[in-house]
């Protein structure tokens, strides 16, 4: 609910009163100060540094059913102040309850529906404001809504293959990590100490996992906060100018990860292109857009020059052929879109045959990364039982010595 910072004198003593309050309009906040016995003297909603009220942010999946829905209720010729009422009320996400509830009051209160969303940027992007925004000039508000559903359906997608994917190898490393530290932590030490009894020279891989393994033992702590705070300075490098620029140049040349990197900041790009200029968004306009939601600040500055010489009157595909960062196979369909004036098909087709790519390039990988991590757990387990009893098969040149 929106809140308002207001100006106000007290009617009887006229004493000055400065505060805020929430109501749902500016006319029901002036009528609750009123039946407070206080004259308004001015009022105005509070927002943030940016002119947007605060809102926070919602799930990718409830806001591909929020908005799937308002695209069927808007085409069934229901009013749009009856659809966000109808599905504010059967919305189960708090947030996007308070959210949509927000924007149907300001609707009510005169407000376009692009300028309602905008008053919320966690919950709804420029990508999507810009095509409800279009949409809404156009005449063709359900039909937009309907495209940009779909378009969050192939995000939500295309995330959930990824994360799946990565889920396997992840857990399995964790696990390994959890066991070889155990063992050189609880299970080691225990030879450790027969093998002391001996009297005799251990070979040397078995007295070096003795040593990792007492270094281990006596600074745990130490290098546990070490790690965490590695963990923690590349996390908070990264997401600064600098760290972020850094990590997206070298991510999208790592063996098979960067590949799929590229490939999925290529999709993006291509499918989001092509939904804003279906929708009839200036191409400017689209590429600024473009460039915050590609998710690679080496391929966003890419955008961002490209978009410079679009403006000086150079093709989209020239402009986007200077750079790297986007394949000769993209160029030319771009290229070939452009001379037969479909490039929303095109790009649409592009963004397809991506997915595609990713799709196929994950299942592989999953299916190799499987045997890869099975194999280098057996040897690093292995590989620690067998230096653990290389001094069993010399015992009885350990004993004779003794």
């Amino acid at each position: 609910m929106p809140s308002f910072v207001y100006v106000a004198r007290e009617t009887g003593s006229g004493k000055e009163i400065r505060s805020s309050l929430d109501a749902a309009t500016e006319p029901a906040a002036i009528a609750a100060l009123l039946n407070r016995n206080l004259l308004v003297v001015s009022i105005q909603e509070k927002v943030t540094k940016k002119g947007r009220t605060a809102g926070g942010s919602v799930p990718l999946t409830d806001l591909v059913m929020f908005t799937r829905q308002l695209a069927t209720m808007i085409d069934a010729g229901l009013a749009m102040v009856q659809s966000l009422q109808a599905l504010a009320e059967q919305t189960q996400n708090k947030v996007m309850r308070d959210v949509i509830k927000d924007v149907c009051t300001r609707v009510e209160g005169g407000d376009s529906f692009s300028e309602a969303l905008q008053k919320h940027p966690k919950a709804f992007n420029r990508l999507f404001v810009a095509m409800v925004g279009a949409g809404e000039k156009g005449g063709l508000l359900s039909e937009i809504l309907a495209r940009l559903a779909t378009y969050l359906e192939n995000t939500a997608r295309l995330r959930k293959k990824v994360k799946s994917a990565m889920m396997y190898p992840t857990v399995v490393t964790v696990v390994a990590i959890g066991i070889t530290v155990f063992l050189l932590i609880k299970v080691i030490p225990v030879f450790g100490d027969i093998y002391s009894g001996f009297g005799a020279k251990l070979p040397g891989p078995t007295q070096f996992l003795i040593s990792l393994s007492n270094l281990l033992k006596s600074y745990f702590l130490l290098f546990l906060a070490a790690g965490g705070g590695s963990v923690y300075g590349w996390l908070y490098f990264i997401k600064t100018p600098p760290g972020r620029e850094f990590w997206d140049t070298q991510r999208i040349k790592l063996p098979i990860f960067g590949v799929i990197a590229h490939k999925i900041c290529l999709a993006r790009f291509t499918r989001t292109l092509s939904s804003l200029v279906r929708s009839g968004v200036p191409i400017l306009e689209v590429l600024q857009i473009v460039s915050q939601t590609v998710g690679n600040v080496v391929m966003e500055k890419a955008i961002k020059v490209a978009s410079s010489d679009i403006e000086r009157g150079e093709s989209i595909s020239v402009a986007l052929g200077k750079h790297p960062v986007f394949p000769n196979m993209i160029i030319r369909m771009i290229s070939a879109g452009e001379q037969t004036g479909k490039i929303d098909n095109m790009l649409e087709r592009i963004s397809d045959f991506l997915d595609e790519e990713i799709e196929v390039t994950l299942s592989g990988l999953t299916s190799l990364i499987e045997p890869i991590l099975i194999v280098v757990l057996g040897v690093v387990i292995g590989g620690m039982v067998i230096c653990m009893f290389l001094p069993i098969f010399k015992l009885s040149e350990v004993v004779s010595k003794k």
